[in-house]
């Protein structure tokens, strides 16, 4: 990873809530408003951005772990700002503090860590286990 990685490096952007971003459950709109499931991906999304521009050519990143309170409503048409900010940087993991917010309250807080590989092992690593799953596919 590339040394410019520091504990304060930030990635922000602002989404505008849809409905396909509303919680569905067996096809039944359960509240018009942003899900949980939406607000988590775009907390990885904000801490991947903080990530991208300082892996190294062989590395790749991908989520390790997730802490989040959904702790307040967005509504359809409201826009929902992520934010992620680096708080811990070590050779195999970064750590990010994620928010959303709009211009009227907190929607969510966490932690967002994600693990460096190199590459080429996690391709092989895929590859191995989508052979395992072939495999026992084509027994059954």
């Amino acid at each position: 990873m590339k040394k410019e990685l520091q504990p304060g490096t930030t990635a922000e952007f602002t989404v505008t809530v849809t409905e396909e971003m509303f919680p569905v459950f067996d096809g039944e709109v359960i509240h018009p408003v942003l899900s949980t499931v939406s607000m988590i991906y775009y907390m990885e999304k904000a801490g991947r951005y903080v990530l991208l521009p300082h892996l190294e050519e062989h590395e790749e990143g991908s989520g390790f772990g997730i802490e989040v309170k959904h702790v307040g409503p967005a509504v359809a048409g409201q826009k929902v700002t992520f934010r992620a900010v680096c708080v811990e940087v070590t050779e195999k993991r970064v750590v990010c503090e994620v928010t959303a917010d709009t211009s009227c309250n907190c929607v969510g807080v966490g932690l967002f860590t994600q693990a460096i590989f190199n590459k080429g092992d996690m391709h092989r690593r895929f590859q191995k286990l989508q052979a395992e799953i072939d495999e026992k596919n084509n027994q059954n």
